[in-house]
Formats: structure tokens, sequence, C-alpha cells
């Protein structure tokens, strides 16, 4: 019996939490995941942070992988070794800026790993950056880049044409999901569930 309700609890894990089969159109993600779409509604209703945005740094931080991480560093090229940052989950959000989110909107349960949490964090990240840096949240190039070097590096960006090409293929990610969604978000708000 142990045995039998391990097995179910692995299933139900993998079938929560596996990535979805096409991360790169909108319409196909929520199809899959409708829980999805009301969690990162919420953070545009919440935040004023855009759905296609959200998608888009969540697709280039981690493809939607709940456990992703940065590669281990190697040393002399095979054997591994630490990793350079602690970026993980959904937002690929550091553990320092995790826990200043996590006080300042009194959520100590909140978790990397939760799609639910990792989108709440980017409405906080681009809300914070809006009024700090004062960037439009429509505007998925800076505020990408300010995602990604922080706010106190923002300002170096023009030097970085590593960050800038990240944040053009962001952006450019960022406007094919909102083309999507246009074709899909009519029957997405119809559709309700009774249960959850």
């Amino acid at each position: 019996m142990n045995k039998l309700l391990v097995y179910f609890l692995v299933f139900l894990l993998s079938a929560c939490s596996s990535v979805p089969k096409n991360t790169a159109d909108g319409c196909s993600i929520f199809s899959e995941r409708y829980f999805w779409y009301k969690h990162v509604k919420k953070t545009e209703k919440k935040w004023g942070t855009p759905i296609h945005l959200q998608l888009a740094f969540i697709k280039m931080e981690s493809d939607f992988d709940w456990l992703a991480k940065p590669e281990r560093l190697k040393l002399f090229k095979i054997i591994p070794y630490k990793r350079p940052s602690s970026s993980f989950g959904y937002s690929q959000a550091v553990k320092g800026t995790w826990e200043q989110y996590k006080r300042e909107n009194n959520r100590p349960l909140a978790t990397r790993a939760r799609f639910k949490d990792s989108v709440d964090f980017i409405g906080w990240y681009t809300s914070k950056s809006s009024k700090i840096l004062k960037i439009s949240k429509n505007d998925v190039f800076k505020q990408y880049v300010a995602y990604h070097e922080g706010w106190g590096n923002y300002k170096n960006y023009k030097n970085n044409n590593k960050i800038i090409l990240i944040a053009k293929k962001v952006e450019k990610q960022s406007s094919k999901y909102k083309k999507q969604l246009l074709a899909c978000q009519y029957k997405l708000n119809r559709k309700k569930y009774i249960i959850f």
C-alpha cells in the first residue's frame, strides 16, 4: 500500500510540474496549464505586469523548468564545481532577492519552484524596477535588463553587448506571446473550473 502511495505521489508531482510541450506558444502553454493562466492574470492585475512579459521572462530564464539551476562550473573542464549563482526555479530568482520579495510581501512560504509564486515575484520585481529606475512595465527590453543585471548594475548595460542581445531576444519572444494570446485570450477568460 505504501509503495502504491509513493508511485501515485511521484506521478502527481511529475504531472503537475512537467515542462509544457511547446513553451514558445502562449496558447499551447495555457491549454496544458490552465491554472497558470489564472496566476499570470492575477499578477497582471496586482502589479500591472503584462502576461506576455511574464511568459517571456520565464521562457528565457528557465524555459518553464521548475527545477532549473545554472550549470555547474568545471575545474579543469571536467570536474563539476560550484554553481555560478543561487538562481533557481521558474523565475531563476537568486536567494537574496527572493528573501527580500518574501519579506516585503509577507509570503514566508513562497517557493521558487511554484509557478504562482514565480510570476508574482516577476510582477513585484518589474514593479520595483518601474519605481526605482522609471522603466515602463510595457518596456520588455529595459525591464529584462533590470531583471537580469539587478537595479544597481542597470545603468551599465549599454557597455554589455551580451545582455543587449539577450534582452532583444526576450523582447521578440514577448511580442510573439502577445500576438498568440490575442487568438486565445477570449476563450481562456471564459473558461471556468469548479474545483480549485
